[in-house]
């Protein structure tokens, strides 16, 4: 058995199988679909989550966008935004497939 932290994780699949179905998103914005799916877990996790993931091949980096606006922290945001990566092995999950469908329902 190899010694260590084991490299599956329940949070990075959860992504993955919110990616499938959102195709690209940024940080903030599948955080807050995470969290109206799964259970309470912490944007630093998800944060943590997603840059592992790229070291992993299961997400890819897009774009990185700036963008101008009031916030607590100053005048300007950085977006990134992920995409599913080759390893990425989405599970078609029933719970995300419903979320998304009845977001569509919605619009």
């Amino acid at each position: 058995m190899k010694r260590g932290r084991p490299v599956a994780s329940d949070i990075r699949q959860n992504i993955v199988e919110i990616l499938y179905f959102m195709g690209k998103g940024y940080g903030y914005e599948i955080y807050k679909v995470y969290r109206s799916i799964f259970p309470s877990c912490t944007m630093k996790s998800i944060y943590y989550h997603l840059a592992k993931g790229v070291d992993l091949g299961e997400f890819e980096l897009g774009e990185v966008k700036k963008e101008k606006g009031e916030y607590s922290w100053g005048s300007e945001v950085e977006k990134k935004y992920y995409k599913l990566g080759g390893a990425a092995k989405p599970r078609m999950d029933p719970r995300v497939k419903e979320f998304f469908d009845k977001r569509k329902e919605g619009q």
